[in-house]
C-alpha cells in the first residue's frame, strides 16, 4: 500500500542509504531517533476513498457512550405541554368516531361493533345498567352448531318386541342417523381496556338450546318402554355458563401477572388434552399467573350438575349432584427443559350417591347403573397427575399421566368395600413440515385384573372429552357401543371418550373402576392444503388393557383383547380464514377385532362399522 504515504518516503524507499555509509550524528543534546518516529508524521487514513464506499479492513472508533436522563420519556406529557388548539384522544375508538373513518353495522362483526367490545358502552343510551366510567365492554357470541351423523354400531333387539318379527337374534340391524342442532348465545359485560391485562369485573352467560332427532331400527333403546317408537324428538335449553369474575388489582405486576377469582357455572379443563375433567360446571375457582405468565396456577372446587339426557346440556330446574370435585393444579413453562411446560395436578373427586335411584329422561336407571348387585355406590378418589405440553428440537410433545387412588364403599362385584389403585398414560409426538403435522398417539388405562378382589384397577376419569387420537373424527371416540348381554343401559365406552368404562352415562352415570382398561397405538397427519382448508387422517389400534371384568359380567370365558381398527379422515373447511363458517365432513369406520366380534355383532355378520359426520359452524 505504499502509494498511500508521503512523496518524500516514497523518494527514501526507492533510493535508500547504503548501508556501508553510517547515518550523521545528531548534534550534541538532541536525542538519538527511535525506530517507528517516522509513523508520527504520516497523516491520518480516510477510511472513505470514494463517497459512500468504506475502506476494507477499517473498524471505525465507537462513538462516546451517551447517558440519557429524559423522565418524560417513560410518561405521557402533562395537559399543559399541548397547545390550546388541539385536544388529546385518549382511546382508538373516539379517534376513529372523531374521522368518520368506520360507520358502525351492529349485523357486521368484521369491522368495529359495539356488540363485539370494540367500543365502550354509552352509558347515556343504557342508563339502566348499575356501571360507572367509561371502561365498560359488551359482548354478544351467538353460534349455530348443525351436526347430521348417519352411523352404525351393535344394536341389540329387543326382549318384549321388535321392529321387524325376523330379528329374533341378540342384535338386529345397525343403522342408525341422528340430526342435532344446537344454537348457543353468549353474553359478556366487561370492566376495563383488555388490551394486555384481563379484565377487572366481568359477568358472563351463555345459553344454548339443543333441538335432537335419532331413529334407530329397534324399539327400547330410545325409551324403556316397548310401546313407544323407535325413533324420538327432543329439544332442551340448557344454561352453560353463568359467572361472574373479578380481578384482583393490587396482585398486578408490570408484566400483567394477576390473580382472579371466578364464581358460577364455568369451563374448566384439568389437564391439556381434557383426559380427566372437562365439562362446565357449578363451581369456584382463584387463578391466576406469576413470573411473567411463565407460572400458572388453579384452586377449584366444583358441585356437578346433573346433566339433560339426550342433549348433554346442564340442567339447572334439578338439583345439583351429590357429587363435588376439589382440583389444584400449577403449570410452569421451560420445566424440566426449555420449550416445555409441565403440568402438577391433585383432583379429589368425592361421591356420596349411594343412596339415591336417579331414572333418566328416557326411563333408564343411570344410578345406580344396571350392572353386577346394582347397589349404590360412594367412592372417594384422588387423582396424581403430571403432563407435559411443548416441544424438544422439532418434535412437538403432549402428554398425561394420572394415578388414582382411593375407596369404593361398595363394588359391585362383591358388595363390599375396594380400595381403587389404577393408572393411565397418554402421549402424542408431532413433527411439523411445512404445511404437514405427522403425528403419533399412544394411550394406557388399566383395567381390573380380578373383579372378586378388594381390589379396583381400572381406570376411569370423572368427565372426560379428549382431543387426542383424532378426537371426536375417531370412530372409538364418537360412538357408543351398548354392552348387550352384560348390562341394561349400559355402554362399553362413553359418547366422546376414549376410556372402556363400562358406565351408564358419562353425563348422568358414576366412575367405575371395574373395566377393562384400553391400549390405543395411533398414527395420522393433519395437511394445510391452503389457509382455509386442512384434511386430516387417523388410524388407530385397539385393545381391552384386561378382559377379566367382561368374562365376569358376561359369564364368558376367554375373550380376545384385540377391539380392532379405528380408521378415520376428515377435512375442515374456513371459507374466510376465520372461525366464523366452518364446515367440516368427516368418515370413520371400525374394523372389528377378535374381542370385539366375540362380544358384539350385528344383523348379517358385518364386521365393519361406520360413522360419517357433517357438520356447520356458523358464529357471530
Amino acid at each position: 500500500m505504499s502509494w498511500l504515504l508521503p512523496a518524500s518516503l516514497l523518494v527514501l524507499q526507492a533510493a535508500p542509504v547504503p548501508e556501508e555509509t553510517p547515518p550523521p550524528s545528531p548534534p550534541p543534546g538532541e536525542e538519538q531517533p527511535q525506530p517507528g518516529d517516522w509513523e508520527k508524521d504520516i497523516p491520518p487514513v480516510d477510511p472513505q476513498i470514494i463517497e459512500g464506499r468504506e475502506r476494507p479492513g477499517y473498524t471505525a472508533p465507537l462513538p462516546d457512550k451517551i447517558e440519557q436522563d429524559n423522565p418524560g420519556a417513560v410518561r405521557a406529557p402533562p395537559p399543559q405541554a399541548f397547545p390550546a388548539e388541539q385536544i388529546p384522544i385518549p382511546d382508538r375508538w373516539r379517534l376513529i368516531q372523531s374521522l368518520g373513518l368506520v360507520k358502525e353495522n351492529l349485523l357486521d362483526p368484521y369491522h368495529q361493533n359495539t356488540l363485539k367490545g370494540d367500543r365502550p358502552i354509552d352509558r347515556k343510551k343504557v342508563p339502566w345498567l348499575p356501571i360507572t366510567g367509561d371502561d365498560w365492554f359488551f359482548v354478544a357470541n351467538v353460534i349455530s352448531d348443525t351436526v347430521y351423523e348417519p352411523r352404525s354400531f351393535p344394536i341389540p333387539v329387543g326382549v318384549q318386541t321388535t321392529e321387524d318379527p325376523d330379528r329374533n337374534d341378540v342384535f338386529g340391524s345397525s343403522f342408525s342417523q341422528v340430526f342435532s342442532q344446537t344454537f348457543l348465545a353468549g353474553f359478556a359485560l366487561l370492566k376495563g381496556s383488555t388490551t394486555y391485562a384481563p379484565p377487572t369485573v366481568e359477568y358472563r352467560v351463555t345459553l344454548a338450546y339443543n333441538v335432537n332427532y335419532v331413529d334407530v331400527p329397534e324399539r327400547r333403546v330410545l325409551f324403556v318402554e316397548p310401546s313407544k317408537p323407535s325413533h324420538r324428538l327432543d329439544h332442551f335449553l340448557g344454561v352453560q355458563e353463568a359467572f361472574v369474575d373479578y380481578h384482583f388489582a393490587r396482585f398486578d405486576t408490570e408484566r400483567f401477572d394477576f390473580i382472579s377469582a371466578r364464581a358460577g357455572i364455568q369451563t374448566f379443563q384439568s389437564d391439556f388434552r381434557g383426559f380427566l375433567f372437562n365439562d362446565q360446571q357449578l363451581g369456584v375457582r382463584v387463578f391466576g399467573s406469576r413470573d411473567n405468565n411463565r407460572f400458572q396456577f388453579n384452586l377449584g372446587a366444583f358441585w356437578r350438575l346433573e346433566k339433560d339426557t339426550n342433549s348433554g346440556l346442564n340442567s339447572v330446574v334439578q338439583a345439583p349432584r351429590d357429587d363435588y370435585v376439589f382440583v389444584v393444579n400449577a403449570y410452569r413453562q421451560d420445566f424440566l427443559i426449555p420449550a416445555l411446560t409441565s403440568e402438577f395436578t391433585v383432583v379429589y373427586n368425592r361421591n356420596r350417591e349411594a343412596d339415591e335411584i336417579e331414572v333418566d329422561d328416557n326411563g333408564f336407571p343411570v344410578r345406580p347403573a344396571l350392572i353386577g348387585s346394582l347397589r349404590g355406590r360412594d367412592y372417594d378418589v384422588v387423582y396424581l397427575g403430571y403432563g407435559v405440553d411443548g416441544r424438544i428440537g422439532r418434535i412437538n410433545l403432549t402428554g398425561m399421566a394420572y394415578w388414582a387412588l382411593g375407596e369404593d364403599r361398595n363394588s359391585f362385584f362383591t358388595d363390599r368395600p375396594a380400595d381403587i389403585n389404577a393408572q393411565f398414560v397418554a402421549l402424542e409426538a408431532s413433527y411439523d413440515r411445512d404445511w404437514a403435522r405427522f403425528r403419533l398417539s399412544g394411550a394406557y388405562a388399566s383395567g381390573d385384573k380380578n373383579p372378586d378382589d378388594d381390589k379396583e384397577t381400572g381406570f376411569d376419569a370423572i368427565f372426560e372429552n379428549p382431543v387426542f387420537a383424532g378426537a371426536d373424527t375417531s370412530y372409538w371416540i364418537r360412538q357408543t357401543i351398548p354392552f348387550a348381554g352384560g348390562g341394561r343401559a349400559i355402554g362399553v365406552n362413553g359418547r366422546n371418550g376414549l376410556l372402556n368404562s363400562l358406565r351408564s352415562s358419562k353425563e348422568q352415570g358414576q366412575s367405575n373402576f371395574n373395566n377393562p382398561g384400553l391400549i390405543l397405538v395411533g398414527a395420522g397427519a393433519d395437511f394445510d392444503l391452503t389457509p382455509e382448508l386442512r384434511v386430516s387422517a387417523n388410524a388407530n389400534h385397539l385393545w381391552f388393557a384386561d378382559t377379566a371384568s367382561l368374562e365376569a359380567i358376561r359369564n364368558q370365558p376367554n375373550i380376545d383383547r384385540e377391539i380392532g381398527y379405528d380408521l378415520s379422515a376428515s377435512a375442515i373447511w374456513r371459507p374466510h380464514a376465520n372461525q366464523n363458517i366452518v364446515f367440516r365432513l368427516s368418515a370413520a369406520t371400525l374394523l372389528a377385532g377378535e374381542g370385539f366380534r366375540e362380544q358384539f355383532t350385528s344383523r348379517g355378520g358385518g364386521r365393519e362399522y361406520v360413522s360419517i359426520l357433517a357438520n356447520v359452524v356458523l358464529t357471530y
